[in-house]
């Protein structure tokens, strides 16, 4: 498995661990009645909270990745001297052209998934649903659009990708 791949899986599994949280957590509270019909200064805080969460949780996952990345490249490269793991470190974390097409494509359709979540936030507002319902149905929809980013992204490394 390329470096891409297993950076992105890492990547999937922080923010599907802060979508589950924020699942179990908001509603959680919503179902238990400890959250009144439409208070949105518990759901703007708790969204507020959970991208803060989001970010550290991202940063850690990934220093952790990279740490255990260059470990296991010292390891299975012992004979070698410094210089040479240093360099086959290096070696494996360059994009190159394909990597950005790819990271292009996924991001195009991560970016489509959290418009048309936006837009259909709109439309339930429209249709009478409370602004709390709207409030979840965007963010959701970023979260779900971030993973499927991460799912296509591998999807591309897998079955390739082609310029056009």
């Amino acid at each position: 498995m390329s470096y891409q791949s297993k950076k992105t899986i890492t990547s999937m599994v922080g923010g599907a661990l802060v979508l589950a949280e924020y699942c179990i957590y908001a509603f959680g509270r919503y179902s238990s009645g400890a959250i009144a019909e439409g208070n949105l200064k518990f759901w703007a805080g708790t969204m507020l909270v959970f991208i803060g969460i989001g970010i550290v949780v991202t940063i850690i996952l990934q220093i952790v990745f990279h740490i255990a990345l260059s470990i296991g490249i010292a390891v299975k490269d012992r004979a070698c001297d410094e210089k040479e793991i240093d360099k086959r470190v290096e070696a494996t974390v360059i994009e190159d052209e394909m990597d950005k097409l790819i990271e292009l494509k996924s991001s195009q359709i991560g970016f489509v998934l959290a418009g048309v979540g936006f837009v259909g936030a709109l439309i339930l507002l429209v249709l009478g649903y409370s602004t709390v319902v709207m409030l979840n149905v965007m963010y959701l929809s970023f979260l779900v659009g971030s993973l499927v980013e991460g799912a296509a992204s591998l999807y591309f490394y897998g079955k390739g990708v082609s310029n056009a």
